[in-house]
């Protein structure tokens, strides 16, 4: 209320105006008459000529068991406060947090063991939801914000959860602040300082991931149309200790949109270096806005790759398409090709050479792999066994997945390798290239 109080004075001499935002979290049975007292001030100081207007919205938070309800408030309410904002053509949010805000934060964030971006607080300006994100007040002791409250008989409202000991900065302001104050009464400003420190570093930690990540990187296109981030680990595993695990956490954020979780850094920095071919299953927990995320990192020829389940593998272990029957199917013209659940789909393009003949596809078969089959990768050359070309090729194992297909017992396609040399068109006919995406309606989005 002081923010928006000094915000409405300094845009009634600037001539611009301000809307306020206020979110009814439907937490508290006394939200209503919190948002009763912010209508009725604005009405008053609109009425007294001041700029302002309100915008509110009431949510219907449901945290589900384990989910933490400050998380679950606070992403609901920066959801709605950006909605408001766009709707009102507002492009900068003003936020009302304190230096000893700033103080609790770094603290809680060390408890929780926290790296350089959890110790850096909260920034002072930021970016989210396409807006501008400003808290003028960061620097401001929360005694100038009393102050200015009580000189301006600014009307406002105490939380009673404010006072509830099961959550976190509560315990930290009724039992440790007032002890750790006295002992040190500089507590608040250099706990704040030392936030500041840690976003300088972060910023530089940043601009040397931003310029050396790139370098770790390959783009890795699997069968399932999916284009996936991969690791470098000869290029990452030349790092020291420090930088190889900063490396780690970087890739893993941008191939997730996730922090990689501690105990998961530890592990995979002794155990990819190792260099042996493995998958680690990973699951994460639902955060705020982010789903649950469930799959694996697979590990195959110095590549590390994060690769999510589809609904099947979870649940059995297994290709969404597997234990089907050979599955006969008549291809005339290019296209998609849907295929029987569990199948995916083809997709039949026009190709000048290397192509199958599109007339051979009008009566084909689809199977799955039954070992023992063999491909030739170009006239002349061997056929060899699909393994021994996958290994020789380095098709990750997510591309090998999908069915061949065969005409009239010859194999012509095969997902990750393409079509069989052995049966390429002659120049002059229809021909056509192959490639196969798993169903869509069992892929995890990324």
């Amino acid at each position: 209320m002081a923010l928006l109080h000094a915000t409405v004075r300094l845009a009634a001499h600037e001539g611009a105006e301000v809307v306020a935002l206020h979110v009814h979290h439907g937490l508290s049975v006394r939200a209503d008459a919190w948002l009763s007292l912010v209508q009725a001030q604005c009405e008053c100081w609109a009425a007294a000529g001041l700029p302002v207007r309100l915008l509110w919205r009431c949510l219907a938070l449901v945290p589900h068991a384990g989910d933490s309800v400050e998380a679950v408030a606070r992403e609901g309410r920066y959801q709605a406060l950006a909605d408001m904002a766009r709707e009102a053509g507002c492009g900068t949010v003003l936020l009302a947090h304190h230096r000893r805000d700033q103080a609790e934060t770094f603290l809680l964030q060390a408890l929780r063991g926290a790296g350089v971006a959890g110790l850096a607080a909260m920034a002072r300006t930021s970016d989210r939801h396409g807006l501008i994100w400003l808290r003028p007040w960061l620097n401001r002791p929360r005694e100038q914000i009393e102050d200015y409250v009580a000189q301006y008989d600014v009307p406002y409202v105490d939380d009673d959860s404010n006072s509830d000991g099961r959550f976190a900065r509560n315990r930290l302001r009724l039992n440790v602040w007032p002890a750790l104050q006295q002992a040190f009464g500089d507590a608040e400003q250099v706990l704040a300082q030392a936030a500041a420190h840690q976003a300088d570093l972060l910023a530089c930690l940043n601009d040397w991931l931003a310029e050396r990540l790139p370098s770790m990187t390959r783009v890795i296109d699997g069968a399932d149309g999916l284009a996936r981030q991969s690791l470098v680990v000869s290029h990452w595993s030349t790092w020291a200790d420090g930088p190889r695990r900063e490396l780690l956490r970087a890739w893993f954020r941008q191939a997730t949109g996730r922090a990689m979780p501690a105990s998961w850094v530890r592990r995979l920095h002794r155990e990819v270096l190792d260099g042996a071919s493995r998958r680690w299953p990973l699951a994460l927990p639902a955060q705020g806005h982010l789903g649950r995320l469930d799959g694996e990192l697979v590990l195959y020829r110095g590549l590390l790759t994060w690769r999510h389940r589809t609904d099947v593998e979870r649940d059995l272990g297994a290709p969404s398409h597997a234990g089907l029957a050979p599955l006969r199917l008549r291809i005339d013209q290019p296209g998609r090709v849907a295929l029987p659940a569990g199948w995916g789909e083809l997709m039949v393009q026009p190709a000048a050479c290397e192509g199958v003949p599109l007339a051979w596809l009008a009566d084909c078969e689809l199977a799955l792999r039954q070992g023992g089959e063999r491909f030739q990768l170009a006239p002349g050359r061997p056929a060899r066994s699909l393994k021994k070309q996958y290994q020789m090729l380095g098709v990750p194992a997510w591309a090998r997945e999908g069915p061949l297909v065969w005409v009239r017992g010859q194999l012509v396609f095969v997902p990750g390798l393409g079509v069989d040399a052995r049966a390429w068109a002659e120049p002059g006919q229809a021909q056509v290239q192959l490639s196969w995406k798993p169903s869509a309606a069992g892929l995890t989005p990324d």
